[in-house]
Formats: C-alpha cells, structure tokens, sequence
C-alpha cells in the first residue's frame, strides 16, 4: 500500500467524467488500499479515484464508526431531499473553504469490491461526503456550487497565493 498524490485544482483528470468499472481486478483492489493510505495520511474523510489521478467511478469514504473505509464502485444518487448549507472543504484544493448548500440526505446506489449491489440511505455529515464525492466523478468542485462572486474571489486568490498547506486549524473537514 502507498500513498498517493493527490491532485489540485487545476489538474485536468480533475475536470474529466470518470468511466465505469467494468470488473474489480487487483489493480482496482490495490488502488483502493492506496486511496485508503492516501486519505487517512491527509486526514480526509472521502476520498475519489479522480483525486489520485484515476479516472473511473471509485470512492472511498470513512465508516461512520471510524473503523475502516467504505469503497464505493460506480455510485450513483438515486434520490435526495432538503437543503442545507455547511462549510467544506477539499483535499484537492488544500486550505480552501466556503459554504455550499446540497440535499440534506440522499439514498444512493452502488456495487461493493465484491460486486454486490449496495443501497445507502445518508443524512447529515455522511450525506454531504457522498455529495461531494460523487461530483467528483462527475469533473465537478466544490467551488463549482458556489455563487459566481463567491467562487471567482476564490479562483483570484488560489491564482494569486497558491494554496495554504497547513489548513489543520480549520473546523471543516477536507473531503
């Protein structure tokens, strides 16, 4: 297992739709270990193939007890319902954060690493980090959600300083 490096904005695979996965093969399983490393070494609590520069519909997410990882392969939101605003923030643009306003839960399906079909139903905290991960299979930021002043403040000041690297003192989690 290694750690990867995680991509910033501006890294094109960040932009692109991932592809499908067809078949789990070790390579796939290996790469799920890598993200694993790769977001518990950035103190993440999601993490999306896109991020470590593969382009395919893989996600891995903490547990809700802290136990381990959840890997989600090809995810899709089949449902959602409310609205709420809340801070985030992502590891591919490292000490930026903002509020962004997404469904206050949303059921959701996929396939486990051993092909079987998962249905999740998610609210709060969890919610949001489907979310945010899923639009990352889709090319989408955070910063893609926010109100257009907002988002080119943003995209000034990540042009003009770069990105913060110690962002630990933030109360948002990365995702």
């Amino acid at each position: 297992m290694a750690v990867l490096k995680v991509r910033r904005y501006g890294d094109p695979v960040l932009r692109r739709r991932a592809v499908p996965i067809d078949a789990v093969t070790p390579e796939l399983r290996r790469l799920v270990d890598d993200m694993t490393d790769t977001m518990y070494d950035e103190v993440g609590i999601g993490l999306a193939a896109p991020q470590v520069g593969h382009s395919v519909r893989l996600l891995v997410v903490g547990d809700e007890e802290g136990r381990g990882v959840q890997v989600l392969v090809n995810p899709v939101i089949t449902e959602s319902g409310g609205s709420v605003t809340a801070e985030e923030g992502c590891l591919s643009l490292p000490g930026i954060f903002a509020d962004v306003t997404r469904a206050q839960w949303v059921k959701l399906e996929a396939r486990d690493l051993e092909g079987r079909p998962i249905a999740i139903t998610a609210r709060g905290l969890r919610s949001r980090v489907f979310q945010h991960e899923i639009d990352h299979l889709d090319g989408v930021l955070f910063i893609d959600r926010l109100d257009p002043v907002t988002r080119d403040r943003i995209k000034r000041r990540i042009k003009k300083e770069g990105f913060t690297e110690d962002a630990t003192s933030h109360r948002a989690f990365a995702l």
